[in-house]
């Protein structure tokens, strides 16, 4: 298994529990250090700290490559190109995002629209412009769309926590970021302290014939 750009590790765990032979490629300096110590225990679990369309991974092949909300920031022909070459004959590519997360509270949703509007600015806005579907432009076949709906629930620090791995929350800068999620704590805590979210996990499968 190779993972595209792992992060904090949200879809690591369950990956590596499996006992697979995993590899994660990861461009962040702080975040490869902050994972390498974090799934340090598992002895199937390696990460390198580099670029993913750059990187030379000497010949290997892979029968899966996955990416959390990730791949997306690769401009599409190295997305494609290079997942098409790394791949084993008959392996797959899986591409997983988020769709819309909302909590039912109209209310406190009204009051964390007002923190996102004041002190939401990071220097690099999110815009997901790959095409999913164009991975069968480059060898791919059967794409396929999954979709997977669940409900959460998290007091303010774990919510806090929770979008803090949010790539586009990640370069939240001073002066705007403490008060950011110091107003998104205050809105929750206003609020009982509880937010619900419904939320959708897009997963898009393709494969190397």
């Amino acid at each position: 298994m190779l993972e595209i750009g792992p992060g904090t590790g949200q879809a690591t765990e369950p990956i590596l529990a499996t006992g697979c032979n995993y590899l994660a490629v990861e461009l962040g300096e702080h975040l490869y250090e902050f994972t390498k110590n974090k799934f340090a225990e598992y002895s199937n679990f390696h990460i390198v700290n580099g670029d993913f369309g750059t990187y030379d991974f000497k010949g290997s092949q892979f029968d899966m490559i996955y990416s959390a909300a990730t791949i997306q920031w690769i401009p599409e022909q190295i997305a494609f190109s290079s997942s098409y070459e790394l791949l084993k004959s008959g392996g797959y590519l899986a591409m997983m995002m988020h769709g819309d997360f909302k909590t039912p509270n109209e209310a406190l949703f009204a009051d964390i629209q007002k923190v996102y509007s004041q002190y939401f600015q990071p220097e690099t806005r999110y815009s997901q412009k790959l095409i999913y579907s164009n991975a069968v432009n480059y060898g791919f076949t059967d794409f396929r769309e999954f979709r997977f709906y669940s409900k959460r629930v998290f007091n303010a620090n774990d919510y806090i926590e929770y979008i803090g791995t949010h790539c586009d929350h990640i370069v939240l800068k001073e002066p705007y970021r403490s008060e950011f999620f110091c107003g998104i704590k205050e809105a929750i805590n206003n609020h009982g302290d509880k937010i619900e979210i419904k939320d959708t996990v897009i997963v898009y499968l393709t494969r190397k014939p």
